[in-house]
C-alpha cells in the first residue's frame, strides 16, 4: 500500500490549524478538500486504500521520517 501524508493547513506557519490536507510525497492532493480533523482525513484516505501518515510537528518536511507516525498508532480507537 501507498503512504500518503495528512498535512496541518496553512502550511508553513506557526499558528492555528485550519484543516488538514493529504498529500502524496511529491505533493501533490490525493483529494481537493480540506478535512476539519485529522480522523476525518485518516478515515477518507484508509477508505481509498491507503496508509495514512500524520505529522508529529507542525511545520513538516516528507523527508524527514521523525516528522510522521503512522496513523494507527496516535488517533483514539473507538
Amino acid at each position: 500500500m501507498l503512504h500518503v501524508y495528512v498535512e496541518p493547513v496553512p502550511k508553513g506557519r506557526w499558528g492555528p490549524i485550519d484543516g488538514y490536507t493529504v498529500e502524496f510525497e511529491d505533493g501533490t492532493r490525493v483529494t481537493p478538500e480540506i478535512y476539519r480533523s485529522e480522523m476525518l482525513a485518516v478515515g477518507e484516505i484508509k477508505l481509498r486504500g491507503y496508509v495514512p501518515l500524520l505529522a508529529k510537528v507542525r511545520i513538516t518536511d516528507k523527508g524527514v521520517t521523525e516528522h510522521w507516525q503512522a496513523a494507527e498508532a496516535s488517533l483514539p480507537q473507538g
